[in-house]
């Protein structure tokens, strides 16, 4: 059972929630956890004033991601940082790609399952996951999110992420906040729950 963890970060926040995400697949007997990147759009000299490179250098070890991959997985965990509450362009070009992928019908019944990154605690956190949930219902994925067993998305004694929606991050304005361990175990649950939901349909 192959989960595929598919994913755009610019500075590593989402990286690492994604490493995260495989880290809970692979909690799960029979469960493979595949990482891979969506191709950059972005010129280098772009990046660089962004001040992203450096960053960049620390995953670029990543295979890059093609769509015919999609179709061999049994389900797809989706990351993607916040681009004004939605997804960011870099996952919008490689969705628009998939055209070919509907047209026959090869995604209808994977798992699908997504998770952000947002600068501000509330950047749009939820309407980009929820507006991602729109193409995956396109191709005829079978939605899971994070249900409230991961108790830590009810905890108020400090600033988090996580949804029943999915698992998130705050970045901070510069980018300066790292995941929290909380955020991170949010992540490993959801990775554990794609992948025990995808084992139980398979059989």
């Amino acid at each position: 059972m192959k989960v595929l963890i598919v994913y755009y970060s610019t500075y590593g926040h989402v990286h690492q929630m994604a490493e995260a995400m495989a880290e809970g697949v692979r909690q799960v007997d029979g469960a493979e956890a595949v990482m891979r990147r969506v191709p950059e759009t972005l010129p280098s000299e772009v990046l660089e004033k962004m001040g992203a490179q450096e960053a960049q250098k620390t995953f670029s070890h990543i295979p890059i991601c093609t769509v015919e991959e999609l179709a061999e997985a049994d389900a797809v965990i989706f990351g993607t940082p916040t681009r004004f509450g939605n997804m960011c362009g870099q996952m919008r070009q490689f969705l628009d790609a998939t055209g070919q992928l509907w047209a026959q019908g090869k995604l209808v019944g994977k798992v699908g399952s997504v998770f952000t990154s947002t600068a501000t605690q509330h950047g749009g956190q939820e309407s980009t996951i929820l507006s991602f949930h729109i193409s995956l219902l396109h191709q005829g994925f079978v939605i899971v999110g994070l249900p409230y067993t991961f108790q830590g998305q009810t905890r108020i004694d400090e600033i988090t992420g996580c949804s029943p929606y999915g698992a998130s991050t705050i970045a901070g304005g510069s980018g300066e906040r790292l995941p929290s361990e909380n955020e991170l175990e949010g992540a490993r649950f959801q990775g554990r729950h794609v992948a025990e939901i995808t084992s139980k349909l398979s059989a």
